[in-house]
């Protein structure tokens, strides 16, 4: 069922993605009276799923779920249509069109998925707000994740500045490590400013990791499994649990690590009730479970909430889609640079699908989506043949020298481009097959 509801999100909101992209093609050609000869949802090589001809366009649904396209008449585009093109240039064509009208055609797409971006995060923030945990308020430090240890960073340290900068949010601190490259990150250990130093090599072995620190909080009981010792053995609800054995485990994920080593075995919980230091004796169950549910860890930390009127949603939403567009980009610049490594975990379809929750949460499919749209803007618009930046290029091209590259070069452009968008998706998809069976 998980695996279903995963599935129906990622193919919802592609499925918006590639209508809303295609459709900034269609008006843009439409605009400008160029023909447009096909619209279709997905890809149809042999046949289609549905199709209907309304005027000039025929609209349809492809069996192939990789994207989708509109075929404008005149234009050397993934339909390869020959033919059509040795024919002298007719006024509804994309190639009889002035440069101007046919880059805003090719621009169209990357545009439309932006301004969806752009929308949906101002109706989001309308609708519930902005919520974040500030990083001074983190009044438990953080949980250190290996590589954190390895550099310096301990159990409990708070976060106070990055390179001698404030982070705000708590969720920014590693992106701010990670984007700018910093060398220090200042912390509060024991009532004392320490200074970790941020090894050169940090983001080949972050994204190698892909964790590194978590905001730490207490185990408080919040309610009881059923069939688990915890309650049997006298344990309460707003019980804290602060150690095994005697060993301090204040915080709620250093209680669980240090529970797996001891499944099967007879161990000794240490509880704070009200103050009072409780022992319960125990046999951990071999799922490394005790039975004990923790209270919300939010409800420990005085969260800063924003709320937005309808004028005010809409600034905002623009603001947080070009730090997005922004991130974004800082990633692709990691993924191409061979010495971060961060190429290795290119991911496709299932590391889409497994970013989207287990459960159908509106708030997270929206904000997956917004995400998705500018990811497709960004990369659509890179100088690769096949995709819309590879048209601007050669477009951009023309409009510098005067000379409109030749229709037989066109196609081979665009037969490469196709080859190496093929290679990318075999690429990426490989990837996360391999990494299923790495488990």
């Amino acid at each position: 069922m998980v695996v279903l509801i995963k599935a129906a999100q990622l193919l919802l909101s592609l499925s918006l993605l590639v209508i809303i992209h295609e459709f900034g093609h269609f008006i843009f050609a439409r605009i400008f009276k160029t023909r447009v000869e096909k619209f279709y949802l997905f890809f149809d090589p042999w046949f289609s799923l549905f199709k209907i001809k309304r005027g000039e366009t025929e609209y349809g649904i492809g069996w192939l779920p990789l994207g989708g396209y509109v075929k404008i008449s005149g234009m050397i585009d993934e339909s390869m249509d020959k033919e059509a093109m040795k024919l002298p240039p007719q006024p509804w064509e994309f190639r009889a069109k002035p440069s101007g009208q046919r880059l805003l055609i090719m621009l169209g797409g990357v545009l439309f998925n932006i301004l969806l971006a752009f929308l949906i995060y101002s109706m989001m923030l309308l609708a519930w707000g902005e919520n974040y945990l500030p990083t001074k308020n983190m009044k438990f430090g953080i949980i250190c994740d290996t590589l954190a240890l390895n550099i310096g960073l301990q159990h409990g340290d708070k976060i106070l500045t990055v390179d001698n900068r404030e982070v705000e949010d708590f969720k920014d601190v590693v992106p701010e490590i990670v984007y700018k490259k910093a060398k220090t990150i200042q912390v509060e250990r024991n009532g004392q400013k320490v200074d970790v130093s941020v090894p050169d090599n940090f983001v080949s072995q972050f994204i190698e990791k892909k964790s590194f620190i978590y905001y730490a909080y207490p185990f408080v009981i919040s309610d009881f499994m059923a069939g688990y010792p915890a309650k049997e053995a006298g344990m309460q609800v707003n019980d804290r649990i602060v150690g095994i054995n005697g060993q301090k485990l204040p915080f709620f994920d250093l209680f669980f690590m240090e529970l797996k080593k001891h499944v099967g075995d007879s161990v000794i919980i240490n509880v704070d009730r009200n103050g009072t230091l409780l022992n319960f004796p125990l046999v951990v169950p071999k799922d490394g479970k005790i039975g004990a549910y923790r209270k919300d860890p939010e409800s420990f930390f005085e969260q800063k909430e924003i709320r937005y009127g309808f004028f005010a949603c809409f600034p905002a939403g623009i603001k947080k889609g070009v730090t997005t567009i922004s991130s974004y980009l800082k990633d692709l610049k990691m993924i191409f640079s061979p010495k971060t490594g961060a190429y290795k975990s290119l991911g496709g379809f299932i590391a889409i699908g497994k970013i989207f929750p287990s459960a159908w949460d509106w708030h997270k499919f929206w904000n997956m989506t917004a995400l998705l749209s500018i990811m497709l803007a960004v990369l659509n618009i890179l100088p690769i043949p096949a995709l819309d930046g590879g048209h601007v290029f050669f477009l951009g091209f023309e409009i510098i020298t005067g000379k409109k590259p030749n229709d037989k070069f066109m196609e081979y452009a665009q037969i490469v481009g196709m080859v190496l968008l093929l290679a990318l998706v075999l690429y990426s998809n490989g990837n996360d097959i391999i990494k299923l069976f790495h488990k």
